[in-house]
């Protein structure tokens, strides 16, 4: 992967959604069906060379399993399904399965930029070993068959996140050949963050999918990388003083609600990937996940007793820009 491709990608991700041949999709009122695929994935999964850590909703506290979904290891839809959801999670946070979703299993492979054919084929490694346990629904005319008709097929959604701050603000995303879905990660695409994948996964290969996803991915990142190069260019001043602004308040701020904290990462994160901040992209990238709220809340619970979450946040963005200066 290029250089140019890691400033602009954040992360690449490919989930497959399966369901075991013998039982009913939608496991959320059979807890014996769902205790079922719970011990299925346990005797797929645990045990072998690769170490995996099950977490059962119903037994995490509500800031726990937010963190999880804050990392990308699960979905919101997990934790509204708390009394039969649970996950499977290797040790190094690179692969999650998440169990009695909407899916009987949703498994997913995560992999720094741009690097869908990698992040699939550990997808579907950890797939073999789970079909080893028991087969999944299959038809041989349709494809993998899922409780939602739009994951027919191939059952397989591969995104990735990206970084688009100058298409955001020239205004050009309208202008991407959107042969796949493009959308904002939060409200208002909060930080730029921007998350490209399939819409469709019936009459499509594996290969095709990640193909069309990568297309459209080079193409943004283009145009990002050719707007920084205008903006740096036209506009050097108004670009310094925005990117200097955010890193002052970044370093030297006591309290900071998640939303502003967003505004001044993309700016954090553009400068990094421009040279014009004295921070990695890795310090960045990481505090993505560290700084949000559930993160907050729980090293606020673990420094000082009664500590705002605001504040927290900044204590946590303050340690992290100072080792990285």
């Amino acid at each position: 992967m290029s250089d140019s491709a890691v400033n602009v990608v954040v992360s690449s991700r490919v989930r497959l959604a399966r369901n075991y041949f013998d039982l009913p999709f939608l496991n959320w009122n059979r807890p014996e069906n769902a205790r079922l695929c719970i011990e299925r994935a346990q005797a797929a999964l645990c045990g072998g060379e690769e170490n995996y850590d099950l977490y059962l909703m119903r037994d995490l506290p509500d800031v726990e399993r937010l963190k999880l979904v804050e990392k990308h290891l699960i979905s919101r839809d997990l934790v509204e399904r708390a009394e039969t959801g649970a996950a499977l999670i290797r040790q190094d946070r690179r692969v999650s399965v998440m169990i009695n979703e909407e899916d009987h299993l949703r498994i997913q492979a995560i992999g720094s930029g741009l690097d869908l054919e990698t992040a699939a084929n550990v997808a579907f490694g950890v797939e073999g070993r789970l079909e080893a346990v028991c087969t999944f629904s299959f038809d041989p005319q349709l494809g993998y068959l899922t409780s939602c008709p739009t994951n027919t097929g191939t059952g397989m959604r591969a995104s990735v996140m990206l970084h688009l701050p100058m298409l955001t603000r020239y205004k050009q995303m309208g202008n991407v050949n959107q042969s796949v879905a493009i959308y904002g990660e939060g409200s208002e695409a909060l930080g730029d963050l921007y998350q490209v994948s399939n819409q469709v996964t019936l009459g499509r290969t594996e290969e095709e999918i990640i193909e069309a996803v990568t297309a459209v991915v080079r193409q943004l990142i283009d145009m990002e990388l050719s707007l920084r190069a205008r903006c740096l260019k036209e506009q050097p001043m108004d670009l310094r003083d925005a990117l200097l602004r955010s890193y002052g308040l970044l370093r030297y701020a006591l309290r900071m609600d998640e939303k502003e904290f967003m505004l001044h990462w993309s700016h954090l994160r553009l400068g990094a990937a421009m040279g014009l901040l004295p921070v990695s992209l890795a310090a960045a990238d990481d505090l993505l996940t560290v700084a949000q709220d559930a993160h907050a809340r729980r090293y606020a619970q673990e420094t000082a007793p009664g500590e705002e979450a605001d504040a927290a946040r900044c204590d946590i963005i303050r340690k992290t820009l100072e080792t990285n200066v």
